[in-house]
């Protein structure tokens, strides 16, 4: 109790040190959090789009259930398939209503016979896709192949992009805070060299001595993370209602409270390693 007295004595006597440390710990968390958040809906936004059938072959009016076999067969021998699904000409024409039903002109002249049967394709991984299509454009029975290829490459690229971008935004952000603890710790045992002479004169252990300002530094640290927290709940609150009906079909939102949870532990951990890197580097340089 008397290193935490004595810690809250060091920040009332220099606010504007400490405000200054807490707000750079909060950017830098707010930016991590963010960053974490961003990094987590992407990669469920491409797995949502991954798990949806990413190859339809359209087959023609004389095709038979052997022929439908016989392909599905071809297909999962290449070991390169998750998941099949054959859609007759019947379910074609229920799927063409509900996507439909809001405008009841284009379901009168619409009927089973016009619409063709379909096979729809989901594969392991994007780069499978070239090889299923190259299968099913061999078969006779096959009129088209639709391979939205470039939909999974463009988010694939778009995932990749925004992890580099924030791992490097994070990372400057994390060495830039550790320095900013550092200068302002090592600023004040500078302030404070008479009384720490007098203090080892008096018999205080090293321990006593630098407890005050590694838990200082870690102080710091660890306000600015809970802070970036809250505020980060907050404004993932704030916008679900606005970013729900665009992600109908994906669940990414309202954010699970566990996941929250768990980002809370993180800038919880790293803000201590943060903070205790940082004060420890200042008391290593300056207490010897």
């Amino acid at each position: 109790m008397r290193v935490f007295n004595y810690v809250g004595k060091n920040i009332r006597r220099t606010p504007y040190q400490a405000l200054a440390a807490t707000m750079i710990m909060f950017l830098t968390f707010l930016t991590l959090l963010l960053f974490l958040l961003i990094a987590i809906g992407s990669q469920k936004i491409l797995q949502h789009y991954e798990s949806k059938p990413q190859a339809i072959a359209f087959f023609k009016d004389n095709a038979t259930g052997e022929d439908v076999d016989a392909i599905e067969a071809a297909l999962k021998q290449t070991g390169k398939v998750k998941n099949l699904r054959f859609v007759s000409k019947d379910e074609a024409l229920q799927i063409y209503r509900d996507r439909n039903k809001e405008n009841p002109t284009l379901l009168e002249l619409v009927t089973a016979n016009i619409l063709p049967a379909s096979l729809e394709i989901s594969t392991n991984t994007p780069s499978d896709l070239a090889i299923v299509a190259q299968i099913l454009q061999q078969e006779p029975v096959v009129e088209e192949v639709v391979v939205p290829e470039d939909v999974i490459k463009t988010l694939t690229k778009a995932t990749g992009v925004i992890r580099w971008v924030g791992g490097v935004s994070v990372g400057f952000l994390i060495g830039f805070s550790v320095l900013v603890i550092l200068m302002i710790i090592g600023f004040k045992i500078r302030i404070k060299r008479n009384e720490i002479e007098i203090m080892r004169l008096l018999g205080a252990s090293t321990w006593f001595v630098r407890a005050p300002f590694l838990w200082e530094g870690i102080t710091y640290a660890l306000i600015g993370a809970v802070s970036a927290w809250v505020l980060t709940y907050a404004l993932t609150w704030y916008f679900t209602p606005f970013l729900q009906p665009s992600l109908a079909e994906i669940e990414l939102l309202p954010v699970s409270p566990i996941i929250m949870v768990e980002l809370l532990g993180i800038a919880i951990l790293a803000s201590l390693t943060i903070g205790f890197i940082g004060s420890f580097s200042a008391v290593r340089r300056y207490l010897k």
